[in-house]
């Protein structure tokens, strides 16, 4: 009798376990799943916070068109956006939105490398290559980008890389042979590392096209490979001419610094912009890109979006 009330006890121990056991993997899939369902929630409505912020920024670079002949860092689009936060005080949950927004054609566009046949631009070619220079970078990368964007399947000379260096890579993978739509893919160049890249990055992009180099906006290292003939000094003297409200004259301002043929790729206005927004929605936090496209008569739609990647 004894020795069947002490298994009885233990069966029921081991039944109560069970059910505990059970009840605590129940509770804790319940929290997962809501935990799960909150985040969903609170990053739909972060995307959206960011929509409402492009919503916002394409009104204003459509007033910008109308109020102005030029684009110039001293205008209200090249200002951050300000923090904004998100709910009311008595909201349970809150966060914030703020960004930038930044002309992309005061970068150096990669795009440019090729012609529209989709052969190597050679003007294209060295200036790429004096800003690598000016940024302390290996030149040879320029005839390595141009590789990977055009068309044939012709290694460069002497700088280059086509299929049959990129297929012996593990895992192997072949050259794009088209123009690129974001920078991120010069990623796979033979000789890129992170740090070259993040080097890189603030002076170049991706655009539709053949694009002309916004003055008013270019970074000193991109109005360097303007001419082989540009020095540092020159370039503090451009900056310090320009300050926040551009040139007054940029025929007359780089005539004498640059070839002819490149002062007709020379503008004072940008067809296109980014827009980056950052959203926090309770401990959700999104980052959010936009690249805008503004036309002639003032109208700016967005050709891309993207969310955590330039």
């Amino acid at each position: 009798m004894r020795s069947q009330r002490g298994v009885a006890l233990i069966t029921a121990m081991l039944i109560m376990a069970l059910i505990t056991t059970l009840i605590f993997s129940l509770e804790w899939d319940n929290s997962l799943d809501l935990r799960r369902t909150y985040v969903s929630m609170y990053r739909e409505e972060a995307i959206q916070a960011a929509l409402g912020a492009e919503s916002w920024v394409l009104t204003i670079l459509r007033q910008d068109a109308q109020d102005s002949t030029t684009d110039h860092l001293g205008e209200i689009w090249a200002s951050e956006l300000p923090i904004l936060p998100l709910g009311g005080p008595g909201d349970s949950i809150q966060g914030e939105i703020y960004g930038d927004i930044e002309d992309l054609q005061g970068r150096f566009n990669i795009n440019n490398l090729v012609d529209a046949t989709g052969k190597v631009d050679q003007p294209s070619l060295e200036q790429f290559q004096r800003l690598l220079l000016a940024l302390g970078l290996d030149a040879r990368l320029a005839g390595i980008a141009a590789d990977w964007i055009d068309a044939d399947q012709e290694v460069g000379f002497p700088d280059g890389a086509e299929d049959s260096l990129y297929t012996g890579n593990v895992p192997p993978y072949r050259a794009a042979n088209q123009t690129i739509s974001s920078t991120s893919e010069l990623a796979a160049l033979e000789g890129m590392d992170k740090a070259i890249l993040d080097t890189l990055l603030p002076h170049i992009t991706a655009l539709p096209g053949r694009q002309a180099i916004n003055v008013n906006t270019a970074t000193g290292p991109v109005l360097q490979s303007l001419d082989e003939n540009l020095t540092t000094a020159d370039v503090e003297r451009l900056l310090s001419e320009r300050q926040d409200v551009g040139f007054a004259d940029v025929k007359n301002t780089f005539s004498s610094l640059v070839t002819p043929e490149v002062l007709q790729q020379l503008a004072e206005t940008s067809d296109f912009f980014r827009l980056k927004v950052i959203v926090r929605v309770d401990t959700v936090r999104i980052t959010y890109f936009s690249l805008l496209e503004r036309s002639p008569q003032g109208d700016a739609t967005p050709i891309l979006r993207s969310l955590g990647t330039t």
